[in-house]
């Protein structure tokens, strides 16, 4: 990226392209910034890279993972974000990864995070405790910790439901999930201005 200095106007051209000014008010600083296809306006440089997001998989069903991945992988090509993938075995250990994840620093660090597994009901409360607990702890890190989490972890009664919002030509909840992450990055780097 090249920047370039602004240029300047004679005393009788800046009265033309600033009527504020020729009016004797002062005028409005704009600052302009660059895209991968302009230039850089004023004595400013910029190192911007690419977004990077770290996608958590629950790999218990393993099927319907795949299925979660490919909706939020085309999500996050779509926002043209980079990403890394990685997998734990149930939804209970996501929260623990993100957290673990957290310690990477400079380049390779994370913008944000998408939790993608899925829970079908059985026969006992053990359904119960690991859909609370799982969202509790995704919720709990967003919180303590200013994350941009996108929860695509699946809560269903049997597996018709869950291929039913896993499946990218269907619900496609794993895309979903990708575009939240995205948009909470999007509202992060707003605050943080």
């Amino acid at each position: 990226m090249v920047a370039r200095a602004p240029k300047k106007l004679g005393k009788k051209n800046a009265a033309k392209k600033n009527p504020a000014k020729k009016a004797g008010k002062p005028a409005a600083r704009l600052k302009k910034f660059s895209t991968a296809k302009s230039q850089l306006a004023g004595p400013l440089s910029l190192d911007i890279r690419k977004p990077r997001v770290l996608i958590v998989e629950a790999r218990y069903y393993e099927d319907i993972a795949d299925a979660l991945f490919e909706g939020a992988k085309a999500a996050i090509e779509a926002s043209d974000f980079e990403y890394d993938r990685i997998d734990v075995p149930g939804a209970l250990e996501i929260p623990a990864a993100i957290r673990f994840a957290m310690n990477r620093t400079g380049s390779k660090a994370y913008d944000g995070y998408v939790a993608l597994g899925c829970v079908i009901r059985g026969e006992t409360t053990h359904y119960d405790i690991v859909t609370n607990e799982s969202a509790r702890g995704l919720q709990q890190l967003a919180l303590d910790f200013q994350l941009a989490i996108g929860n695509g972890i699946l809560t269903v009664e049997n597996e018709d439901q869950a291929w039913d919002r896993a499946r990218t030509d269907r619900q496609n909840k794993g895309g979903d999930a990708a575009l939240a992450c995205v948009a909470m990055i999007g509202l992060k780097q707003l605050f943080a201005l």
